[in-house]
């Protein structure tokens, strides 16, 4: 039995009336959250990255050219005054440029700069295959599934999206 099966368990022991069932999926969730997230800043640390810095840097990487200050806030989640930190830090460490908009003055531009496209270049795959090994014990199909099923209660609570 895994730690969500003990808790589980030991909820049940104090409320036998209760369905539990969503501890099966919701506990597992937040566990593969946590182990994934640790996992992730062994390596980030390496790198001298935050996990949300690195969302910054792979949001600006899918973009493949610029995005604003505000496009990042919403990509990652973010407060805008946590998005201006981690902006700040990136820029000071030569990751990322911040320039006025050429399309508007009151705008600003934030691209990747040569060195911070290479982290991201390097970080990502490294990451990706931590995740497949995360995912080894299941199939192929079973991957797709998962998905499908996180995606379907996902998407009426995800305001990103």
């Amino acid at each position: 039995m895994d730690v969500v099966g003990r808790i589980r368990d030991q909820w049940r022991e104090h409320y036998p009336e209760l369905d539990l069932a969503p501890i099966e999926v919701i506990g597992r969730v937040r566990r593969l959250a946590a182990l994934t997230n640790q996992l992730d800043d062994e390596v980030l640390d390496e790198l001298r990255l935050s996990r949300m810095e690195f969302e910054v840097l792979s949001a600006l990487r899918r973009a493949g050219g610029g995005l604003r200050p505000s496009q990042l806030t919403k990509e990652t989640l973010s407060s805008g005054a946590a998005t201006t930190k981690r902006l700040a830090r990136l820029e000071e460490e030569g990751l990322i440029t911040r320039s006025t908009s050429a399309r508007d003055r009151r705008e600003v531009d934030v691209r990747l700069t040569d060195r911070g496209r290479s982290v991201i270049d390097r970080a990502f795959p490294a990451q990706l295959e931590r995740e497949r090994a995360l995912l080894g014990p299941l199939s192929d199909d079973e991957v797709a599934q998962l998905g499908e099923l996180l995606a379907k209660v996902l998407d009426p609570i995800d305001l990103g999206g």
